[in-house]
């Protein structure tokens, strides 16, 4: 059992001056059986203490559900940072930004259409209580005044920037103390006057976000906070990318400089990321200033440890700066990253979407236009279908023999995010959120089924725009006459062992079959790959090594290996390779499914080392 304290002037461990070197790890985006690993990496730099934020919609997709299994087991990420002999600092929110699906905010919380977020607000407060009490037999054993390594808990995230309501802040600190956790409070906010003011309370004690400037920074924060220890909880070290822009990455040595510059003035730091890792399956967020950016799916952040969890230059130019300020930087050094294993294996079955709807969902009928949420479904793709018949209207027909024909025009309210817009199974085009599409031309006497697949491509994550529905919004008009008797197929893609099946089988019977191994081509594959479809391939692997799958040779879409979820991939870029993580894959008959929704070459390449994309010099 320890104590740990905010002092007069710095924070206390058992009545000592102790100084937080913190790295921020996110257990929801590291495979559970590689959290030791990342853990230990960042004692090895010179670090003492671990922060994570915890993904409330993670851990509760509906809200009659709770997970803490796998990989959001946040008891068990406790564990392996206390077993390297580390501390903790936990950041529950509600509201974590991330550049995470909805900024970590529950889409369902949002159904009933009249809910308050981030404010004092029953319906919100009563599903935050709820959510705290949920945790609290995770956080309230794990602290460090009950043998745990807890020795902080951030109250809500950057509120300052959002919002100004004092009162919901103590009612976050009561229900915090009310389950049960007596370490410290503390709050981050940027270091602006303003920020600084609304974003905390007298109780809390402030700390900054930032990354440079730090001498200017800490004196705002210490005009705001006379006494007690300084400390940047975020002391960014790179940034996120967005699909169609560059791969961010920051100066190694200006980076470093700016580390050493934050600890000579003898504050504590936490920099975020120390290690970034993925947004794996759907969970990527998004942020909409007037233009939607969904975000990609690394979440490498040019951070000091890579996506794969391997050492860059930033990770030995701050080892070398923390070693100045921790005499217990351990001699032990984690090994630079070596090269992956480098195949090819060719795609052997294809399903078109149209072919396998009944493997992956319920049609739902209904005759005004829903959303995805209103269908319960919160991350992925939805299949909207409608019968549309142009050559009998009343406008076309009153027309005299020599007027040209008027291509028929489909618009709709909005497009959240990207909709494929097909007509009897033939692709007409796509409408897009990032460009601000609504309306698309059908050819001249469109009849028959409109299809229109839609793609969640991540909620936003910071701003007014969270908890917006997703999906299409209507109304939709086929020139200028709202249509009605829609049926729908949610598609979470969450299960998709029937579909491997499936394909599988279509494999054996003449699509194609055969297995890969390293360096070996398998039996003849397809002539290519057209979507919407599914592509399926086996390989084998020598275990123990994280693949780095190339797709720059695909159009749009996501993949599985082995049932698990790697993310989406864009020609656009600029991320050009996926990780499979080691732990993922088996020896002998490893399954990769790839979603296409445009055309793909039908072949997985398997490349040496991972391709974020260009950067801005």
């Amino acid at each position: 059992m320890s104590e740990f304290a905010i002092g007069s002037e710095q924070f206390e461990l058992d009545g000592r001056p102790f100084r937080i070197l913190s790295g921020a790890l996110h257990y929801f985006r590291v495979h559970p059986d590689l959290w030791r690993d990342r853990i230990r990496k960042a004692r090895e730099m010179g670090l003492n203490t671990i922060e994570t934020y915890v993904a409330w919609n993670a851990h509760a997709p509906q809200e009659d559900v709770f997970d803490l299994s796998g990989g959001l087991d946040l008891g068990r990420f406790l564990d392996d940072v206390a077993a390297e002999g580390m501390h903790a600092i936990v950041r529950p929110g509600p509201y974590i930004c991330a550049e995470w699906d909805n900024g970590g905010l529950p889409s369902w919380l949002f159904t009933s259409g009249t809910v308050g977020v981030r404010r004092d607000e029953p319906q919100y407060l009563a599903a935050v209580q709820r959510y705290l009490e949920q945790l609290a037999p995770v956080l309230v054993p794990r602290q460090v005044d009950n043998g745990g390594p807890i020795i902080l808990v951030q109250i809500e995230n950057e509120y300052g920037a959002y919002g100004s309501d004092p009162v919901y802040l103590e009612k976050l600190v009561a229900m915090n103390r009310g389950i049960g956790l007596t370490v410290p409070f503390t709050t981050v906010d940027q270091p602006t006057d303003e920020m600084l003011a609304n974003g905390s309370l007298p109780s809390l004690h402030k700390t900054g976000s930032f990354g440079s400037r730090s001498a200017e920074r800490l004196a705002t924060l210490r005009e705001h906070q006379p006494t007690g220890p300084l400390m940047c909880s975020e002391f960014w070290d790179g940034w996120f990318d967005f699909w169609g822009a560059h791969h961010h990455t920051t100066s190694t040595s200006q980076s470093a400089a700016d580390l050493d510059e934050l600890l000579a003035l003898g504050a504590s730091v936490n920099i975020y990321m120390f290690h970034g890792g993925t947004n794996f399956g759907f969970t990527n967020g998004a942020n909409d200033k007037g233009v939607y950016q969904p975000i990609v799916t690394s979440y490498d952040y040019d951070a000091p440890l890579d996506e794969a969890g391997f050492p860059t230059s930033k990770y030995w130019a701050f080892r070398e700066v923390l070693a100045k300020y921790n005499a217990a930087v351990p001699d032990a050094q984690p090994a630079d990253a070596p090269p992956a294993p480098a195949f090819r294996v060719p795609l052997t079955a294809s399903l078109p979407l149209d072919s396998v709807t009944n493997l992956l969902g319920e049609w739902v009928a209904t005759d005004a236009l829903p959303t995805m949420d209103a269908l319960g479904l919160f991350r992925g793709f939805a299949l909207y279908r409608t019968e549309i018949d142009t050559t009998s209207s009343s406008s076309s027909s009153s027309l005299p023999v020599s007027a040209p024909v008027l291509a028929p025009v489909l618009e709709l309210g909005e497009v959240r995010d990207r909709a494929i817009v097909r007509l009897n199974g033939v692709t007409l085009g796509v409408l897009a959120r990032d460009h601000h599409d609504r309306r698309i031309a059908l050819p001249a006497g469109a009849r028959g089924t409109l299809d229109i697949l839609v793609e969640d491509q991540g909620r936003v994550d910071y701003g007014p725009r969270i908890g917006e529905s997703k999906g299409l919004i209507g109304p939709a008009c086929l020139n200028g006459e709202e249509l009605s008797r829609w049926t729908v197929l949610p598609l979470p893609l969450d299960n998709l062992a029937a579909l491997t099946d499936a394909l599988a089988a279509a494999g054996a019977s003449g699509a194609g079959s055969g297995a890969g191994a390293p360096g070996v081509a398998s039996a003849a594959g397809l002539g290519s790959l057209a979507g919407p479809a599914f592509g399926y391939a086996t390989f084998d692997v020598d275990p123990g090594a994280d693949l780095y799958l190339d797709t720059r040779d695909w159009g749009k879409g996501a993949v599985w290996v082995n049932g698990f979820n790697l993310g989406r991939f864009w020609s656009r870029g600029p991320q050009h390779t996926l990780i499979v993580p080691a732990p993922v894959l088996r020896a002998t008959g490893n399954t990769l499914v790839v979603l296409e929704l445009h055309a793909a070459s039908p072949v997985a390449t398997f490349v040496a080392s991972p391709d974020l994309g260009h950067t801005d010099f």
